[in-house]
């Protein structure tokens, strides 16, 4: 039987060229019960959302030209299953350098506890790219942990999606590259719910009583909240925040909100268990290929948007490797086949035109390439300043119980 097989040797044997997709993967750890855990390998979502800092770095960045010379290898660290098996062979090939690539990024601040102290005393860490998420790559930049991209080295950058092209914390993305974006909304099965669903409200309708979840990750479920009440996440203050855990709170207490989840609402959610969810776009494209009733929504209010970034760490040994990098992937084509893979948003223009090649499907899917009129309706999730942060991650840990 399929759960025979230690869950190590499965996720080795992808690792190692086994043909099969994220999407396959996961519906094999659904088979066996073991959806949370292949939910944390999926998707760079373990810690999703603003900044920590709620900065920008102090000065504008600094000019810096890194010379084109041979590369040798370069160090990747990135998220467990977010990178298929060709393209890294293809960049080898055609850069002639060999890769080093660490799938050591299980969650943001674990990664960042690894690493700080040689960050704060000014020592390399070994690698010459990290793929971090939006509020994590907002505190490497505000700290001054992070080298500036020679943009002359990444011609390709120009493909960069116009949605993404300016967030607060690195306005002129001077700092970072986005990997892959997602998406934060609800994840619901409308044969459960009796239909359709439209936004927030309905997760508080007392007849899914006990059939919702709420992430745990509060900038997730705290946007989605506050954008159903009309107000940006951007412009968000601590104070609002607190009033929507305030709302989470009171759910919970009633019995409304059956739990505060990380990726585990997928295994609820695709045994029935749940019918209404906080959710990931990327994981919800995964369970479909299994489960087609089961639908992703953008709320009429708007959703959250989150990235995943690439950036070059202080003292990196090879930063024109690491901008090499940088710009294979940001080659349409490349990057087509990356997302054929992963199924999350692709940040790169002009990648969609190719995917109709390689999967029409996803082609079309709003969730991996949402159009014009879909953007306008995202938006970054909310950005607050560490102390207020540290404020609110404490309450939201006594309201879920952590």
């Amino acid at each position: 039987m399929p759960h025979e097989e230690p869950i190590e040797r499965v996720v080795e044997r992808l690792l190692n060229g086994d043909d099969h997709s994220r999407r396959v993967f996961l519906r094999r750890m659904g088979a066996v019960g073991l959806v949370a855990g292949a939910g944390s390998l999926l998707a760079a979502c373990g810690e999703v959302g603003g900044s920590s800092s709620g900065t920008v770095a102090a000065t504008t960045p600094a000019k810096v030209s890194h010379p084109k010379t041979a590369i040798g290898s370069i160090t990747v660290s990135n998220w467990p299953l977010y990178i298929d098996e060709k393209t890294p062979k293809e960049w080898e090939r055609k850069e002639g350098a060999e890769l080093k690539y660490l799938e050591d990024i299980n969650d943001n601040e674990s990664f960042y506890a690894k690493v700080r102290q040689d960050l704060e005393a000014g020592r390399p860490i070994g690698r010459d790219i990290v793929t971090l998420t939006d509020y994590m790559a907002a505190r490497w930049i505000d700290r001054g942990f992070v080298e500036p991209i020679d943009k002359a080295n990444v011609p390709n950058a120009k493909n960069l999606s116009p949605s993404l092209q300016s967030p607060s914390w690195d306005p002129e993305r001077a700092y970072t590259l986005p990997w892959q974006s997602g998406m934060t909304g609800i994840g619901y099965n409308p044969k459960k719910t009796g239909g359709k669903l439209t936004g927030m409200e309905d997760l508080f309708d007392p007849k899914f009583k006990g059939r919702v979840t709420f992430l745990s990750e509060w900038r997730d479920s705290t946007t989605l909240l506050m954008l159903a009440d009309g107000i940006n996440p951007a412009d968000a203050t601590v104070d609002d925040v607190m009033a929507q855990l305030d709302k989470m709170e009171e759910a919970s207490a009633s019995g409304q909100i059956r739990r505060f989840t990380g990726n585990d609402y997928a295994k609820d959610l695709a045994s029935g268990n749940v019918w209404a969810c906080v959710a990931w776009s990327g994981d919800i494209v995964q369970l479909q290929a299994d489960n087609p009733d089961l639908e992703f929504l953008i709320p009429e209010a708007g959703a959250g948007i989150w990235s995943d970034n690439m950036m070059i760490p202080a003292g990196a040994e090879q930063p024109y490797g690491a901008e090499t990098w940088m710009n294979f992937y940001y080659d349409p084509a490349v990057a087509a086949q990356l997302a054929a893979y992963v199924n999350y948003v692709s940040p790169v223009e002009g990648a969609r035109e190719h995917m109709l090649e390689i999967d029409p499907g996803l082609a079309e899917n709003q969730l991996v390439f949402p159009d014009a009129e879909t953007q306008k309706r995202l938006y970054p999730v909310v950005n607050l300043t560490g102390a207020d942060e540290r404020e609110v991650t404490a309450r939201m840990q006594e309201i879920a119980g952590a």
